[in-house]
């Protein structure tokens, strides 16, 4: 993977800019710490950081190719599962290649196919393609939202790149963030609407969606969306398929140059990844598989079963590990290490996060960058198969928002009041479920509980995916990991989509199609283990940690904390054991101190991005 940044200006010659485009290409050095690479010309400056995974010794970015009298340059961040077959075909069209990286792939068929070449990608992607002579950008990301691309507009200007942090850089656009904003930060967070890049003038190019901008102004579009279909195939026959898009995926995927490893839990969808993986490795006589796995001291001591984490992972690693003979390797954090991670998961968002969820990712992307440069992880398949709790909860399913965030009216007791009345949380979030809802594309004839489950389905796809794929894609890239999800393969998603809920919950469990595409491939006991999701420190010492390090936050008058919270319910949450919330006020994981620890994200995200509040 990579780092790009890019800067269109219609009335400023960018020739004179070099220093400036510099830094905020070098802002992505963490992205690409392998090479770097700037193009400039008067109305474009192109900015590029690489991470070498296939043809490490080509591929030099930004590229440029010419044809009939056009050049075309291209600054890419991603990976092209099927680069082969695209390849074989331009060649049969009379393209030549130079190289055997994907990069000139996408480059090429876009000068075949224009932006209708995006359609033809199996991958994920962040790119953009300048037409010197016509004067035209071409960006496009890819169909889940796998690799970030945000932009920023303001009179003639026009800047994209990889991260926030690079376009922060440019002094026309500072760190500021409006009503909106505040609303995304202590409402919606830490999730984040699609689009929406929280800071003022910045957006996020949807996944799905190509765009292009010239001296017409700029245009949207989206190539790919979900479709609602019937679904015909038996309980049988669909388990089949499922097999065999996953066997397909995993073998694309595991496609580098470079070591490759996989993350494994010892849950279904990881062991899964492991297990289709090692058979390849051992169909193609390549060597023993890498595994990694992470824990936290005092885990085993502190670890209470519930209904989000029934049990522990360590044993089911070690059973996955020593069935399949992997290397395997194990990272464990102490509570010191994972309060420090706060900051250092909003160095590499450039917003507040998922507290510890992010910090102990970064940690254990960290350790895992020491062995392998390549990682394939599981995300994606509870969004895709319905494996979260609230797919099967009558009262997320019955709640009027969204289900992983059910507590909202507790949040917004812990708000300023002047907060309340300017961003109106319960509205907000409320506008922004029924906004999810009508993009639904219901099918005709479903009963009442099908609707349902298919809003569930696309609420999870479009609205908290992308809160964990923008997490994974930061806290590794932060430290030039690159990590595949392959349960993000758009085929695979656009089948199990339509997939009749009675037949994804085969057997009366959940995922119980993935389990039963599976079978044979896993353990019996590994395959029919309940769902546990990524783990997270139970040591009381992190909660006696954050509380610590909030209440000396608070204790600051100059903290930004003060105008947005309300100090003495905070204060009063903090002599309680579990923090106030000892079920997830988001997602499965965030109680009581993520809550602490997401505030001082805040905090921390104020001082350090130096935001200003612009009503």
């Amino acid at each position: 993977m990579c780092g790009i940044v890019g800067w269109i200006d219609w009335k400023r010659d960018l020739t004179h800019s070099a220093a400036l485009l510099e830094n905020m290409t070098e802002s992505l050095k963490a992205r690409g710490p392998d090479a770097r690479g700037i193009r400039i010309s008067m109305n474009c400056a192109l900015g590029h950081r690489r991470l070498s995974v296939i043809d490490p010794e080509n591929g030099a970015q930004p590229m440029e190719r010419k044809l009939g009298g056009e050049t075309f340059t291209i600054v890419y961040n991603g990976e092209i599962y099927n680069a082969p077959e695209l390849r074989a075909e331009l060649r049969g069209r009379g393209h030549e290649f130079r190289t055997m990286c994907d990069t000139e792939v996408v480059l090429v068929a876009y000068m075949e196919w224009g932006p209708a070449s995006v359609e033809r990608l199996n991958g994920i992607f962040a790119y953009a393609i300048w037409s010197d002579s016509a004067g035209q950008l071409f960006m496009a990301r890819d169909r889940l939202g796998v690799k970030p691309l945000f932009f920023a507009r303001k009179d003639d200007m026009f800047l994209f790149a990889s991260e926030p942090k690079a376009i922060l850089l440019h002094p026309d656009f500072p760190a500021e963030i409006g009503t909106e904003g505040l609303a995304e930060i202590f409402a919606i967070g830490p999730a984040r609407t699609p689009g929406h890049g929280v800071y003022k003038y910045m957006e996020e190019l949807k996944p799905g969606y190509w765009l292009l901008y010239d001296r017409g102004g700029l245009r949207t579009s989206a190539y790919w969306k979900l479709q609602s279909r019937p679904h015909t195939e038996t309980v049988e026959q669909t388990a089949e398929t499922v097999r065999e898009l996953l066997k397909d995926t995993v073998e694309r995927q595991l496609v580098a140059d470079v070591p490759v490893c996989t993350l494994l839990s010892g849950g279904l969808d990881s062991s899964a990844l492991t297990a289709l993986a090692a058979d390849v490795y051992t169909r193609q006589g390549i060597g023993p598989l890498h595994t990694f796995s992470v824990d936290y001291v005092d885990n085993d001591k502190h670890f209470q079963a519930n209904a989000f984490q029934p049990n522990a992972d360590g044993p089911w690693i070690r059973r996955m590990s020593e069935h399949l003979g992997t290397v395997h390797h194990e990272a464990v954090f102490d509570t010191p290490e994972l309060a420090e991670s706060l900051d250092r998961a909003v160095d590499a968002r450039d917003l507040p996060g998922m507290a510890d969820i992010d910090g102990s990712l970064y940690l254990f992307c960290k350790y895992i960058k020491q062995h392998a440069t390549v990682a394939i992880s599981g995300e994606a398949a509870d969004e895709v198969f319905g494996g979260y709790p609230w797919f099967h909860r009558k009262e997320a399913l019955e709640a009027e928002t969204f289900p992983w965030s059910l507590f909202l009216r507790e949040r917004v007791a812990l708000l300023h009041p002047d907060l309340v009345r300017e961003i109106r949380p319960e509205e907000y979030v409320a506008a922004r479920y029924r906004e999810a809802l009508d993009e639904v594309p219901h099918l005709e004839g479903e009963d009442a509980g099908a609707r349902r489950m298919r809003e569930m389905s696309w609420l999870n796809i479009t609205r908290f995916m992308p809160t964990l794929l923008d997490r994974k894609d930061r806290m590794s890239m932060a430290v030039g990991l690159e990590v595949r999800v392959p349960y993000c393969d758009h085929r695979l998603v656009e089948y199990v989509f339509n997939i009749p809920w009675e037949i994804k919950t085969a057997g009366m469990r959940e995922k119980g199609i993935l389990r039963k595409a599976l079978a044979g491939i896993l353990p019996e006991d590994v395959l029919w283990r309940k769902k546990s999701p990524y783990p997270k420190t139970h040591n009381p010492a992190y909660m006696a940690r954050v509380r610590e390090r909030l209440l000396y936050v608070l204790d600051d008058p100059d903290s930004p904390l003060h105008q947005f919270i309300n100090v003495s319910k905070i204060r009063e949450l903090a002599r309680v054991p579990d923090g106030g919330f000892h079920l997830p006020w988001f997602g499965q994981l965030m109680t009581g101190p993520q809550m602490f620890a997401y505030l001082i994200q805040v905090d921390y995200w104020f001082r350090k991005y130096k935001v200003s509040v612009a009503l």
